[in-house]
């Protein structure tokens, strides 16, 4: 925690402390008053020195700045009280709004502790790995790009980087919201440098050359499956790590930064309520002085005057409408964050809920974003064992990513090897197998050897699938299918979102129609358009706008940054680790679980309820209290009420802290991201 919130921190500690120090002073000068003692007098000032002493600071400054706020109000109205001999009045009053301003402070305190403490999560020193293989404990601010770390069993990640030797499972819940452990490999660097060795868990840590290698190739070409943010928790295993990023410039320094950032910008609903308030207050100020000066005039006694004066005052005064908005909003931004959802700010937070209509990009938001072996079809007297292995066998000597999808999709190891493997260019590859020749790829490559296309391929092609015919000598042996296949929880999400009040949602793809339909019918969405550039997913959000809807668009924050920007409402998918996501959009959703969209916009409209519920209890006390005031209603229970609405306001708004607790995608099926093998 910085040093400035320490100090905000233990200020806000005493405030409270002096509050209820006040209530406590006040309570045993009302006893003593009661019993006729004029010692309680004493304690009613007492309960004016405590209850002043954070008040008063703040009204000065607030009139220093030429701010007329609800603090200055309340110590005039208290302090005058006293003037005419009402000191157990002025000192309830005093009390009772010292207590709520303290309990407001706390419950914005508490709205923002769980983002203050994700700056303890990441360790203070880390193990740094030396070129004689020695270890040397460093101060993680002192880390750089292309250090090498030894990362100890139960320990936490010090920086964001990636695992390069050994295997474990890590515990993401700080910063993506994943409450289910995900499991680590090492990342593949050799291949990415181009020598095509994988890593062996058992090697040395890399060279400095190499390193200052694996730190130019960026942290966007990591794997989900080796990536490693700082400050989420080792399991088991011991690994090497390699660091990407410095402490200021991780994934967890940029979530606390932004969402430090989202707490102080205000919601539409709270903009409008602060332009009220300036108007209001210098009107109310003109009423009280009214009140002063004019039945003076009139033969009423100065005295009596002046009393309800200042009981007009405390009626009117907004201090439930002034935190009506922020309790409700800093409380569901607070959640968010807990869950793995970014929100950056209050209106992001209001819009959630209000969009009515929601454009998803296909790949990588409703589809994994890597396709997946979904059909193997052997051919008449083939087993579909037989057609696997010379598939695999083939398929083990070359580098495209379909064969990787294929070699994941067969999964096990196979008896036979393949001899003179050759890829042909956008077409398939070949092979000796058993001393024939193997085929494996479209049908012109089949065709030229030969082999007629079967029935099955266009009906195939039509669901979106990518088809691969197998020959051998001449001889069709089967094919296999690949496609982005949609997440488990893509169709189910869109359901909840559509109970929820989202009238229209449309998919954007740049596939062709065909792949984009069939994704659409799989998931449900209400319109599908495929074939489409960046600038044409743009000009279908500005169609959906024309249309009267309110639009969210849902992406991964890169490539459908002009659309993101275009929208009502930008949500990033997976923007861990993602800078330009993190900056580019609204709302970021930390993982790649669609669920949480759902979560998100339950929560949206769970804080624009209670925001609603505490605006009407703010203006309902106002309004019945100012006429009660002017009627001649005694202090002590407007005080009373007053300041009640403005402790029962605070404590609604903190429910949102236990909003959907226990289930962010509840009702929603889902699946973890599949791991492609290497070649």
């Amino acid at each position: 925690m910085s040093a400035s919130h320490g100090s905000h921190e233990r200020s806000r500690s005493w405030e409270l402390r002096l509050a209820i120090a006040s209530c406590v002073t006040y309570i045993v000068g009302f006893a003593l008053d009661l019993a006729g003692s004029e010692i309680g007098l004493w304690f009613y000032a007492a309960t004016y020195l405590l209850a002043s002493w954070f008040t008063v600071q703040e009204a000065w400054a607030n009139l220093r700045h030429g701010k007329l706020e609800v603090d200055l109000l309340m110590i005039v109205a208290a302090y005058g009280a006293a003037c005419v001999g009402l000191w157990a009045e002025g000192a309830v009053l005093l009390a009772l709004f010292s207590l709520g301003h303290a309990l407001e402070e706390y419950a914005m305190g508490k709205a923002t502790k769980n983002i203050e403490a994700l700056g303890e999560l990441a360790p203070r020193t880390a193990l740094v790995l030396l070129n004689d293989g020695s270890t040397e404990s460093r101060p993680v601010e002192q880390l750089q790009p292309g250090d090498l770390l030894l990362v100890q069993p139960n320990s936490r990640i010090p920086a964001d980087g990636f695992v390069l030797s050994g295997s474990t499972s890590v515990d993401q819940s700080a910063v993506t919201g994943e409450s289910i452990p995900v499991q680590k490999t090492p990342f593949d660097w050799k291949a990415e440098l181009g020598d095509g060795q994988p890593v062996q868990p058992h090697r040395k840590p890399v060279t400095l050359p190499e390193a200052k290698k694996l730190v130019e190739l960026g942290a966007a070409r990591i794997p989900d499956s080796s990536r490693l943010f700082a400050g989420t928790v080792n399991g088991n295993g011991a690994i090497t790590m390699q660091v990407v990023a410095a402490a200021s410039d991780s994934t967890l320094a940029r979530v606390i930064a932004l969402v430090e950032d989202a707490q102080s910008a205000q919601s539409p609903t709270q903009l409008k309520v602060k332009k009220v308030e300036r108007v209001y207050v210098p009107i109310v100020i003109a009423v009280v002085a009214a009140l002063l000066i004019v039945p003076p005039l009139f033969g009423v006694a100065f005295n009596s005057a002046f009393l309800q004066a200042m009981t007009v005052l405390v009626a009117a005064s907004p201090c439930a409408l002034a935190i009506a908005t922020p309790a409700a909003t800093l409380s569901g931004i607070s959640r968010a964050a807990r869950a793995g959802v970014l929100v950056k700010g209050g209106a992001a937070l209001e819009m959630l809920g209000e969009v009515d209509a929601m454009a998803f990009d296909k790949t990588g938001t409703l589809t994994w974003g890597q396709p997946r072996l979904t059909d193997v079809i052997p051919a008449k007297g083939v087993t579909r064992t037989e057609l696997e292995d010379v598939v695999r066998a083939v398929e083990l000597g070359s580098d495209h990513p379909l064969a990787n999808a294929i070699l994941a999709g067969i999964g096990r190891q196979g008896p036979l090897t393949a001899t003179g493997v050759q890829a042909v260019v956008g077409r398939g590859v070949r092979g000796m197998v058993d001393g024939r020749r193997v085929v494996v790829g479209s049908f012109d490559m089949l065709r030229d050897a030969g082999i007629k296309m079967p029935p099955q391929v266009q009906d195939l092609q039509d669901q979106g699938r990518t088809v691969m015919l197998v020959g051998r000598e001449g001889t069709y042996l089967g094919l296999l299918a690949v496609q982005d296949t949609p997440k488990t929880e893509a169709r189910a999400t869109l359901e909840v979102l559509h109970s929820l009040g989202v009238r229209q949602e449309v998919m954007f793809s740049g596939d062709n129609q065909s792949v984009a339909t069939a994704i659409g019918n799989a998931v449900g969405v209400d319109e599908a358009k495929g074939g489409l550039l960046p600038e044409q997913k743009v000009a279908g959000i500005r169609a959906l706008q024309q249309r009267g809807f309110k639009v969210a668009m849902v992406g991964d924050g890169v490539n459908d940054a002009p659309a993101l920007a275009q929208a009502d409402l930008g949500i990033a998918m997976g923007a861990a680790g993602s800078a330009v996501a993190l900056e580019t959009c609204d709302v970021a959703l930390m993982s790649d679980d669609l669920g949480r969209v759902p979560f998100a916009r339950r929560l949206s409209q769970a804080t624009s309820k209670i925001v609603k519920q505490n605006l009407f209890i703010a203006l309902a006390v106002v309004a019945v209290l100012v006429p009660a005031g002017l009627l001649g209603l005694n202090i002590a229970p407007i005080v009373l009420l007053h300041e009640g609405s403005t402790v029962l306001v605070v404590l609604n708004g903190l429910r949102l802290l236990n909003h959907d607790k226990g289930g962010d995608h509840r009702g929603i099926e889902h699946e973890d991201k599949p791991v492609l093998v290497a070649a």
